[in-house]
């Protein structure tokens, strides 16, 4: 069975973006591209609205208009991909999770079409950030064309998940991988206020050293930097977001507990990132 990237279209700026970046980044894996556009439900409470026939249908009519605006920008991006366009009348939140049930990836725009000037991120992207199995892929910033993908580690099975994802993205983009783990006291835990912290980096730097040693088996031509940096972690992987392709993280980190569908770094980075974002959930979740 031939690997779907399932990417959201509203018509909005950002979702063109999104668009470019998931064609491209089919086209990379050999996969096929699904854009699906979903025109939400026009009932309440089960009653239609007055004159619900007609406004669904001018509803449908803008919808087939963007999907076919949305079709030309990805056969721009990459002629050869496989692409299909998909017009649901569900709301977004709950078509794109559908559509992401067996996907390798969701891709979004970082604000859609109702998104507010000074809006940040759009409550849809969060939505399917926070609740989709798969990793999501949200677009912000534009789309670089260099630098290295970063990946944030934490030694969580979250954060484990996310650095085998970016490396796959470092190698097809043929890109080098930088894996960042930043520290301080209250990431370290207790005990530390009276500890080395030279000992702590030399801890610190042995168990980015473990969590990588997977990637570097795997893929022993990537160029992998490790990096140990004395911050919080959100401070540290938005500064180097501004030089990178793509920033990857897991959906929580070790202090997150059960139950929690985000933590606080990779929501800090889908709301501010100058680059896009991939926020990826292990599979025991």
């Amino acid at each position: 069975m031939t690997a779907v990237v399932v990417c959201g279209v509203d018509g909005s700026p950002a979702a063109l973006d999104a668009v470019r970046w998931a064609a491209r980044d089919a086209a990379r894996r050999g996969a096929d591209l699904r854009l699906v556009h979903a025109c939400g439900d026009l009932d309440v409470d089960g009653e239609p609205l007055p004159g619900a026939a007609q406004l669904r249908a001018a509803v449908r009519a803008q919808g087939r208009i963007w999907l076919t605006a949305a079709v030309r920008v990805a056969e721009a991006a990459a002629p050869d991909v496989v692409i299909d366009s998909v017009l649901d009348g569900a709301g977004p939140v709950p078509a794109l999770l559908r559509y992401a049930d067996g996907a390798v990836s969701v891709v979004l725009g970082g604000r859609g079409l109702g998104g507010v000037d000074g809006m940040l991120a759009g409550s849809v992207a969060l939505a399917i950030v926070a609740h989709a199995a798969t990793p999501v892929v949200v677009v912000r910033g534009g789309i670089p064309d260099d630098g290295p993908v970063v990946v944030g580690v934490d030694g969580s099975v979250a954060g484990s998940a996310a650095i085998r994802f970016a490396a796959g993205h470092a190698v097809r983009c043929g890109a080098p991988l930088v894996a960042l783990h930043a520290w301080t006291e209250l990431t370290v835990g207790a005990g530390v206020l009276t500890a080395d912290p030279d000992r702590i980096v030399e801890q610190c730097r042995r168990m980015l050293d473990d969590q990588l040693t997977a990637c570097r088996r795997e893929h022993p031509g990537l160029q992998v930097e490790a990096r140990v940096i004395r911050e919080r972690p959100p401070g540290a992987l938005l500064t180097a977001a501004g030089a990178a392709r793509l920033v990857v993280v897991g959906s929580r980190g070790r202090f997150g507990h059960p139950g929690m569908l985000l933590g606080s770094t990779s929501q800090a980075l889908v709301t501010h990132a100058p680059c896009p974002v991939a926020v990826v959930r292990p599979p025991e979740d």
